[in-house]
């Protein structure tokens, strides 16, 4: 625990203190940078992504707009028209006309690289090109022609050859167009799948960088080209709900786009960690900003403590010289303006207590020799009771056995306060009630049949500690404000008994006064309070004495004194001690 007292100083306080805050400042902007600059450089990498799959859809749009324009032409060219509206009307091309419409369509097919054959049927499926007897529906599936049908024209992109894997299938149907565009037959396209390979002019375009894997579907879902080395889920590929895939346990960022003009998908696959390839760079820029600052704020904040603490220290070394001598000034400047002030203020101080000091202890000296002479004027006790018991034995040889007994009480009166050394601070509530009974005596004769008084003590309270002359000035402070002020026979009573407190004696002196109304009341009670002598004469002095006593040797373990009083009916004035006391001052 001392060691960790030992740490809890001003000086690490401000040191850790600016340093949490150092800390937390750098670490919230340090997170605060980190976050936005991650989503902008994912953002930049995620429209690259977008920039390419746009680039490459185009490209692949503008090689099917390519194909759709040579399958327009063919099947608009002049013969194809004749040679189809030959067959409408049921007559049959022979051979040789076949021949010279092969001819005349093979010349198209120079236009475009890639192309397998072009294919021509009739109306009722049967092959005109090339040269042999195959049914288009023993070539394609029935639904591929009825799907060629409901497009009235328009190219229909199927998909992957079921004959040939290596190539793809694309199918029109070839309308009259002097005939009101009356279905004639099928043109079918057969053309290599390599003609779709675009990877490597998005790369080339790319500064070569072959990070994006690109794959097309057909519109059955068919894989038509994949640049990847990866086995792939195609369902996973082709979910709309998902942007990113997992494969191999690496991550892909995934951009779809499904083309207008065949239907077909593309998919590019791009991994994920080449989007936050930057982010690693950004962290550790972050890392070692923050360290380079936390370094500069710790020996900035060690220097800046340092100098607010050291000329404290230097002062209280300095206050804590002053146990051993004179309050010595301290000598050290500061720049700083608080601490300059506070060191003129302690030098203030301790200029102001050394004068002080030096005129409390010429105080102390002259008051000493003052209370010496005033105790070379007493009167010597022995003096004065030797007197009082020549009276006594005059007073008793003479027959005036009252007047000797009113002698006796004062003399033993007399004794109890004076003749006890100083340092007989307690006696027991029994010598405090004989005491009282003395008076009681003394004040009887003074006032001979005006004061009727009782003590009600059990033998049990007699040996309770209390401190000397703490219930005599409440007797004569009832006889003097109680029975004297009243034109009637008044009563006094001292009553000792035990407190509703567990372990305390309640000592109470009641008279049959004329008693005090509130205002009074409020008056006394703030003079006890207040130590403040507001009554003319002695009247209160001995009030103030008990409380202030009470205070003194019991602190909060006795209560003060509780005053019940109303106009007319008398005056009760009580307090409260403990039974088991430590005899003393109770500092």
């Amino acid at each position: 625990m001392n060691k960790l007292h030992g740490w809890n100083t001003l000086r690490n306080q401000i040191f850790i203190g600016f340093m949490l805050v150092m800390i937390i400042v750098l670490t919230a902007i340090g997170v605060f940078t980190y976050n936005q600059v991650s989503v902008l450089l994912r953002a930049s990498a995620e429209r690259h992504i977008k920039q390419t799959a746009v680039q490459t859809t185009g490209k692949l749009d503008a090689l099917f707009q390519q194909i759709d324009s040579l399958m327009m032409q063919v099947s608009t060219n002049s013969l194809v028209q004749k040679k189809l509206a030959q067959e409408m009307d049921g007559q049959m091309l022979s051979f040789s006309e076949r021949q010279s419409l092969q001819e005349e369509v093979r010349s198209y097919e120079a236009y475009a690289t890639g192309i397998r054959s072009l294919e021509l049927y009739t109306s009722d499926y049967r092959r005109l090109l090339p040269l042999d007897d195959v049914q288009l529906n023993d070539r394609v599936p029935k639904d591929w022609v009825e799907l060629a049908d409901k497009q009235k024209g328009r190219l229909v992109w199927i998909g992957l050859d079921p004959l040939d894997p290596n190539t793809v299938i694309a199918i029109r149907s070839v309308r009259l167009i002097d005939r009101s565009y009356m279905h004639a037959g099928y043109l079918m396209l057969r053309i290599d799948r390599n003609y779709f390979e675009l990877t490597g002019t998005a790369a080339g375009e790319s500064g070569g960088d072959s990070r994006e894997m690109m794959l097309l579907f057909d519109g059955g879902g068919h894989e038509i080209i994949a640049d990847s080395p990866l086995r792939l889920n195609k369902d996973i590929l082709l979910d709309m709900d998902h942007d990113s895939v997992t494969i191999d346990g690496e991550t892909f960022i995934e951009v779809r786009h499904q083309s207008e003009l065949s239907g077909w998908t593309l998919v590019i696959l791009t991994p994920a960690r080449y989007t936050t390839e930057g982010i690693s760079v950004l962290r550790t820029a972050i890392f070692v900003s923050i360290a380079v600052g936390g370094l500069l704020f710790l020996i900035c904040s060690f220097i800046l403590s340092t100098m607010i603490t050291r000329p404290i220290l230097n002062l209280i070394r300095t206050m804590r010289g002053a146990r051993f001598g004179t309050l010595q000034r301290n000598p050290d400047k500061s720049s700083t303006m608080e601490l300059m002030e506070l060191n003129h203020t302690y030098n203030q101080m301790v200029d102001s207590m050394n004068e002080m000091i030096q005129v409390v202890y010429q105080k102390e000296i002259i008051q000493s020799r003052t209370e010496l002479k005033a105790l070379q004027a007493q009167i010597n006790p022995h003096f004065l009771f030797n007197t009082l018991e020549a009276f006594f034995w005059a007073l008793d040889e003479k027959g005036e056995d009252e007047l000797a007994d009113n002698v006796l009480a004062m003399s033993g009166l007399f004794r109890y306060v004076i003749n006890r050394s100083d340092d007989v601070e307690w006696v027991t509530i029994g010598d405090e009630v004989d005491h009282a009974e003395l008076y009681f005596k003394i004040m009887e004769m003074r006032l001979i049949d005006r004061l009727e008084w009782k003590i009600d003590i059990e033998e049990a309270f007699r040996h309770i500690p209390i401190p000397k002359l703490m219930i005599q000035p409440l007797v004569e402070n009832a006889i003097m404000h109680g029975v004297e002020k009243s034109n009637e026979p008044g009563t006094v009573v001292l009553s000792i008994q035990a407190s509703d407190r567990e372990g305390y004696t309640k000592v109470t002196v009641s008279d049959s006064g004329p008693g005090m109304d509130e205002d009074k009341l409020s008056e006394l009670y703030n003079t006890l309070q207040t130590d403040e002598m507001q009554h003319s004469g002695k009247q209160g002095i001995g009030l103030i004495n008990v409380e202030r006593r009470l205070r003194l040797y019991y602190d909060s373990k006795a209560s003060g004194l509780t005053i019940e009083s109303q106009l007319g009916q008398g005056t009760s004035i009580m307090f409260e001690i403990p039974n088991e006391f430590q005899g003393g001052l109770n500092t």
